[in-house]
């Protein structure tokens, strides 16, 4: 079994675990090199489990270069609360978006303000590369993880079945994130330390309340497992982790890290190749 998982998070239909990981171990070691850790893990210590072909377009509930403004107008309520949270953090952080609140009315399960959510975001400098809608659809991977039971089964399971005994350290991008959360949760053998980057386990109703296990009454999310060290790292600029802090839901045992990406600021491998990243991750292999 590898040391390290890199789970992926969304608009990765279109890739495959071996491509990730030639991606994203260079990253890692960058990363690694920054925080001054010895020696650096091979890339066959690292595996990256893959669930993207489950979102392509021609899957049950996939997404992607079929979306259209039809899916505004037939997006459930998590999706739209998903949008909206995505469009504020998106307008608190760049000046070139403009927030809700400027159309005067709410977003909320209106189809036309979905609309605009979409063309506000796409005034975006941090979503340069992406085409509003098909953010829109990768965003939804989100929702369909969380609301469809088959899906979230086969998704946690293609991640369950790769740690072992010898997995110490478990990373989670994205939607990776919650769904590397739900995997040590379930599974939590040895793994040392947990690190999320660009996270959404924080955003409220649509994704930290529906975690397995729940949040208990007080509101408090579970701890993960047996883990030891959990590092969060948010980028200023990046929407999909709209709530940057995980310490106030899960815990002071949560270290919540900010750091500055650029305008690219939910890319993978400009979470892994920082010291940030490098500190976490090198903690967790000397346990």
């Amino acid at each position: 079994m590898p040391k390290i998982l890199i789970v992926h998070g969304i608009g990765n239909q279109y890739v495959g675990e071996m491509e990730l990981r030639a991606a994203w171990y260079p990253s890692l070691c960058d990363g690694l090199n920054r925080a001054h850790y010895t020696p650096l893990p091979v890339q066959d210590d690292c595996f990256c489990p893959f669930y993207g072909d489950l979102f392509r377009p021609d899957a049950p509930l996939g997404s992607g270069e079929l979306v259209d403004f039809d899916d505004l107008e037939n997006a459930s309520d998590d999706e739209a609360r998903l949008l909206e949270t995505v469009w504020r953090a998106a307008a608190t952080t760049d000046p070139n978006v403009p927030a809700p609140e400027e159309y005067g009315e709410t977003l909320f399960r209106s189809p036309r303000l979905l609309e605009r959510a979409v063309n506000a975001l796409a005034q975006s400098k941090y979503l340069a590369d992406h085409v509003p809608l098909q953010f829109f659809g990768d965003l939804k991977q989100v929702v369909s993880y969380l609301n469809h039971p088959e899906l979230h089964e086969k998704i946690l399971d293609r991640v369950l079945q790769h740690i072992g005994p010898d997995t110490k350290v478990v990373i989670g991008h994205s939607l990776g994130s919650v769904v590397a959360y739900e995997a040590v949760c379930a599974k939590p053998g040895k793994v040392a330390a947990l690190v999320t980057l660009g996270s959404p386990l924080g955003i409220r109703n649509v994704v930290f309340d529906k975690l397995t296990p729940r949040p208990n009454p007080a509101g408090t999310g579970t701890w993960p497992g047996n883990v030891t060290h959990w590092t969060n790292v948010a980028a200023r600029g990046d929407i999909v982790a709209a709530q940057k802090e995980l310490a106030p839901l899960f815990g002071g045992r949560v270290t919540d890290v900010l750091i500055d990406s650029g305008w690219k600021a939910h890319d993978s491998t400009r979470y892994l190749n920082t010291p940030q990243a490098g500190v976490a991750i090198g903690r967790g292999l000397s346990v």
